[in-house]
């Protein structure tokens, strides 16, 4: 509202809560760009004009069961991020929790796996504003988010 760069980066398994939903609408009403990685269940259309037109909506599903949280507030260098046990969902009788990540590198490094799972090109699934998931054309490179981070994690452990 202010004039100055906003963002949310959302990573988590599903999205069903409705004041959470109403809240994502009115931040993109107000040029917020919201990038979500959500696996499962996503009960918010982006991309509709006037509405959720700044929210992108991506959905991995690979080889690996993925059930990380992240979600990051704030615009490039600003970043405020939190990891956690809850997806967005209605829950009653779910005890849930989040975490501010105060450590530089660690931050550092959620941020580029974050902008690792949005630049995936083989397993990633973008949801239009019909609702329907498609892998979207690219000329890049091919990247598989799991296989990259598997190989990652993979080198790190042979060079202990």
């Amino acid at each position: 509202r202010a004039g100055e760069p906003a963002y949310i980066g959302l990573k988590m398994n599903s999205l069903t809560d409705k004041k959470i939903m109403e809240k994502l609408v009115e931040a993109s009403c107000a040029g917020v760009r919201i990038d979500m990685v959500i696996r499962g269940i996503c009960c918010l259309i982006p991309q509709v004009p006037g509405k959720t037109e700044n929210i992108h909506v991506r959905s991995i599903v690979g080889r690996f069961l993925e059930h990380s949280r992240i979600y990051i507030f704030g615009s490039e260098g600003r970043e405020k991020i939190y990891i956690a046990s809850a997806d967005f969902m209605t829950t009653l009788r779910r005890v849930e929790v989040a975490a501010p990540v105060y450590d530089e590198e660690i931050k550092a490094r959620l941020l580029r796996m974050f902008h690792i799972m949005l630049q995936d090109n083989q397993q990633a699934r973008q949801e239009d504003g019909e609702g329907i998931y498609r892998i979207l054309p690219t000329d890049e490179e091919p990247l598989d988010s799991q296989e990259y981070f598997y190989a990652e994690a993979y080198e790190i452990a042979e060079n202990l």
